[in-house]
């Protein structure tokens, strides 16, 4: 009896791309066509290569991030939200985080909710050279959160008698999942202070006095 082809359709080659890289942390056309049984060039068919597959899951995991709705209400709230959404979405799966980092970013969906931060930062007074940069920080720093999230419940294990004060602070710090939670609010509260000072100006301090001349 002749062998039934299995059908593939983009989410299922995506799943098991997915599925692949969570479990091993790469994704080659090979590895996945054994993944799912079929050769690799069915999966052609329906992708060109590795790079628009990443690109596939790079915009399938937009999905889960709501892009400022840009309605008025506090630009820097806006950003928080964003970013906590952001990071939700990448902590599903941190051996992504790699793969999406090593190629250029093209996935739509992606780039608007990027757009929508561009408005802001321009909206309220950043410069145009610096908005590229200001989503830098705010990217690296939500990648940084997330693989956070992966980290054991005891990153720091001071075995020396040398360290009081970081023993000490170790002991103090909430653990695990609340430690990055709580460490994820308290840096993303200190960018956003931060921003905001650099876009406030200084109180105009007014023309300098006039010295009244000799005899006057």
């Amino acid at each position: 009896m002749q062998r039934r082809k299995r059908l593939l359709d983009t989410e299922a080659i995506l799943d098991a791309a997915l599925a692949g890289i969570d479990a091993t942390g790469r994704l080659t056309m090979a590895g996945l066509a054994a993944r799912l049984g079929v050769s690799a060039s069915s999966i052609y068919h329906h992708f060109s290569g590795r790079t628009a597959i990443v690109e596939a899951l790079r915009e399938r995991m937009a999905t889960a991030i709501d892009p400022p709705p840009l309605d008025g209400s506090d630009w820097g709230e806006q950003v928080g939200r964003w970013m906590r959404g952001y990071r939700r979405a990448l902590a599903a799966h941190p051996a992504l985080i790699p793969l999406l980092n090593e190629q250029t970013m093209t996935a739509g969906s992606v780039l608007l909710g990027y757009e929508r931060i561009a408005v802001l930062l321009r909206g309220n007074g950043v410069p145009l050279r610096e908005v590229v940069l200001w989503i830098s920080v705010l990217d690296c720093y939500a990648l940084g959160a997330a693989l956070d999230l992966a980290a054991p419940d005891e990153v720091w294990r001071p075995e020396r008698d040398d360290l009081p004060t970081l023993g000490d602070a170790i002991t103090a710090a909430p653990r695990g999942r609340e430690r990055a939670d709580e460490a994820f609010d308290v840096g993303l509260d200190a960018l956003l202070t931060g921003l905001r000072g650099r876009l406030t100006p200084p109180l105009a301090a007014g023309p300098p006095a006039r010295r009244a001349a000799p005899g006057r």
